[in-house]
């Protein structure tokens, strides 16, 4: 079933001020698409919300056993955290523990997300670097792996790179569609991104929901790393964020992951089934909302559930007075 994109509207009182339009798929393992908003086809490049199949090879390789990764661990690998203190310890724990340093991150220095996080780095003199990026975990995941695999660390980035080399190999074969130099961009961290259509993203988080795949190796590391995030949802983000308040919502019942650019993934594990989201502006409130509402139309909540997810649903809107001034919320789906 093809309908319109999904709306969101932002309000102010009673009136609409502003709209974002969504595209989005419903899918389940199979190959069918259970539901699509606006344009299902449309290639979109991931972000990060595909970092957890970016996480497949760290598990299926045996490089997070043999480094002693817990689960903790290997959510990081999956995260766009906020560099809280616990995020920023995690990813070094991990490089410690594969017998390497922080300066073999080749994703870039970036500054904590979190005002309080970043006047604790100037209090204490620490220089932003690379571990506090939000995508420190993956990197450490994949320099762990590159360790591990008897693979040069240096230039892990690259597209020709033997990491990135397997890491596309696998999306290729969790979303049934190339990912090489044709199709490829660089991501905000430096490594190749790959444009593929909305719906095969939406597959694939399909099959990773229920670790549905011909390589049976493959297939228990998609449940392990699923499993992961899910247990530790304040590892996957942090403080505020949807993607950590939609898991704790909800524990065991939804994987979700945020991407640039407006993107968003998410698992229902007891329903077979993957959600992939776009917003045509690139706008990461329209998307949060969407998520949501697709998680609460596909999901029996209870009524607890339901009032636990209803800010992330129906976001208020307030003004620097702390006013309450209009909200967010689907406006419609037909």
């Amino acid at each position: 079933m093809s309908i319109e994109p999904i709306t969101v509207a932002v309000t102010r009182g009673q009136f609409i001020e502003s709209t974002h339009l969504v595209d989005a798929v419903v899918a389940d393992a199979s190959d069918t698409l259970v539901e699509t908003y606006g344009n299902a086809d449309d290639l979109i490049f991931p972000r990060s919300a595909i970092k957890a199949l970016q996480a497949i090879p760290l598990v299926e390789s045996g490089a997070a056993d043999a480094f002693g990764f817990k689960g903790e661990h290997i959510a990081l690998a999956c995260a766009s955290h906020n560099g809280e203190p616990i995020h920023v310890e995690g990813a070094q724990n991990m490089l410690q523990l594969a017998g390497l340093e922080d300066r073999c991150l080749e994703c870039g220095a970036q500054l904590s997300k979190r005002p309080e996080d970043q006047a604790e780095l100037v209090r204490s003199g620490v220089k932003v670097a690379a571990i506090h990026n939000n995508c420190s975990g993956k990197h450490a995941g994949f320099v762990s792996f590159a360790k591990y695999s008897g693979l040069a660390v240096r230039d892990y980035i690259k597209l020709e790179h033997p990491v990135q080399r397997e890491i596309a190999d696998v999306l290729g074969s969790t979303t049934g569609v190339p990912h090489n130099e044709d199709n490829h961009g660089i991501d905000g961290c430096s490594i190749p991104t790959y444009k593929i259509p909305l719906s095969r993203l939406a597959v694939a988080f399909a099959r990773f929901s229920v670790g549905e795949h011909t390589n049976q190796t493959r297939s228990k590391a998609m449940i392990r790393i699923r499993d992961a995030c899910m247990a530790h949802p304040y590892m996957v983000a942090g403080k505020e964020r949807v993607c950590t308040q939609l898991m704790e919502a909800l524990p065991g019942r939804v994987f979700v992951k945020v991407g640039a650019e407006g993107v968003y993934t998410a698992c229902l594990p007891e329903k077979g089934i993957g959600i992939a989201i776009k917003a045509r502006d690139g706008n990461f409130r329209a998307v949060e909302v969407a998520v949501t509402h697709l998680i609460d139309k596909h999901l029996d909540l209870s009524d607890q559930e339901r009032a636990a997810i209803d800010p992330m649903c129906r976001p208020i809107l307030k003004n620097w007075n702390g006013i309450a001034v209009g909200h967010l919320q689907v406006a419609q789906e037909d």
